[in-house]
């Protein structure tokens, strides 16, 4: 009977945003990059074709920089890089990103300095903090992944919550497979490399900012690892190099393959499993570490507090609540339409899983994807907040 009153109350809400989608406004896709040849000529398309949404999406980052610190960006920027060397692990570990960056710049008209530090997102929040100790909340990102079961795939989800000033620049950009990487799809911005996505090898990666978690300004940056995790032909070679690069920033990887997902903490001196159920078959993550407790000296206690219970609860712990109450339950039964109802929900009206675009707020849901592994593997991704749009699919030219 309980599994009876949840399917109707599924087949309600998700035929009631059915319709609210048809009847609005025809829905919007994010504009799709195709990008080939080596890594630098990817760049370079990548700069060339979106010249001028980058040099629009630059000026509003170098304004929220601005708005950050009361100081001219320019200068924030030089400090930032001057006090931290990314370039370094960039090189040892992802060296075709390096020339990826280069032709990006090139081809943008941009400088090196500001196409490597935009790439440096949560870098630069780990930056602030350092310089303020526990001023920075940015609070982001809800994930989600099923493991394969005999009659369905597994896949892999996630809310991209980012600044809003990225509003109007998403992007998916299409990777041709080549001698080096595989054909991949990712979710991104104009001018930046890339927040989350999947190869046509079966691997797939979404993740989640853990600020309470230990940095490192000479290891291996957010976006380089998501992207070097995109460059492994299989789930093994992809979890051995999350295990084994230097982190940068605290950040949860919930990596997918065609019969599993494994979810780990990462932070930068280790990297530890986390599963909120026994059985592992679903995993879903927020942003505060769980598992993982080498934490920042003046986030100890909060990190304590959390893991007692004894802490108010904040917009990452309501988000964790509203993903375990949805999707916890063994009666419930897990699907591609039930995880996007989740993605989509707003069961605490203060700090909702999906976060639609006001000007007036400081980040918003820029986009929600959906990997699905298996015999026919697709991504789906919506422009905005899923609750405004409709998710669109794409499948890959070549399975493997």
């Amino acid at each position: 009977m309980r599994k009876i009153t949840f399917l109707l109350l599924l087949c309600c809400v998700l035929a009631t945003t059915a319709v609210t989608f048809a009847a609005g406004k025809p829905q919007k896709k994010v504009p799709v990059l195709s990008l080939s040849g080596n890594a630098y000529q990817r760049g370079f398309q990548h700069g060339a074709q979106m010249r001028t949404a980058i040099a629009e999406v630059y000026k509003k980052w170098k304004a929220s920089i601005t708005k950050d610190t009361g100081k001219d960006p320019d200068a924030v920027i030089a400090d930032f890089l001057r006090t931290s060397d990314y370039k370094t692990a960039i090189l040892m570990y992802t060296p075709a990103l390096w020339q990826e960056i280069q032709g990006m710049a090139a081809g943008s008209g941009q400088t090196e300095e500001d196409v490597l530090a935009f790439q440096l997102i949560d870098e630069y929040w780990g930056y602030l903090d350092r310089l303020k100790n526990g001023s920075v909340a940015k609070e982001h990102c809800s994930a989600i992944g099923v493991a394969a079961t005999k009659s369905s795939p597994a896949y892999i989800a996630q809310n991209i919550d980012i600044d809003s000033f990225m509003h109007g620049y998403q992007v998916l950009l299409h990777i041709v497979a080549s001698e080096d990487v595989p054909e991949q799809y990712i979710m991104s911005c104009a001018g930046f490399l890339g927040f989350a996505g999947m190869n046509n090898d079966g691997v797939g990666v979404v993740i989640n900012a853990l600020t309470d978690l230990n940095s490192e300004p000479e290891g291996l940056p957010v976006a380089f690892v998501t992207r070097g995790i995109l460059n492994q032909n299989s789930g093994e070679k992809a979890l051995d190099f999350v295990k084994n690069v230097n982190h940068a920033t605290g950040q949860n990887y919930l990596i997918g393959t065609n019969n599993e997902v494994v979810n780990l903490e990462a932070s930068a001196t280790t990297v530890v499993p986390f599963y909120p159920v026994a059985s592992r078959h679903v995993v879903y993550h927020t942003n505060h570490a769980l598992a993982n407790h080498d934490v920042k000296p003046w986030k100890q206690e909060y990190h304590a507090r959390i893991l007692a219970g004894t802490t108010p609860h904040t917009n990452s712990q309501k988000r964790f609540k509203a993903l375990e109450t949805r999707l916890a339950n063994p009666e419930t039964m897990l699907s591609p339409e039930v995880v996007q109802a989740t993605l989509r929900s707003k069961d605490d009206p203060q700090s909702p899983v999906c976060v639609a675009f006001n000007k007036k707020n400081a980040s918003f849901t820029f986009s929600s994807v959906l990997f699905t592994f298996g015999r026919k593997p697709s991504v789906q991704v919506t422009y905005g907040s899923p609750d405004k749009a409709g998710y669109h699919e794409y499948f890959f030219e070549q399975i493997i």
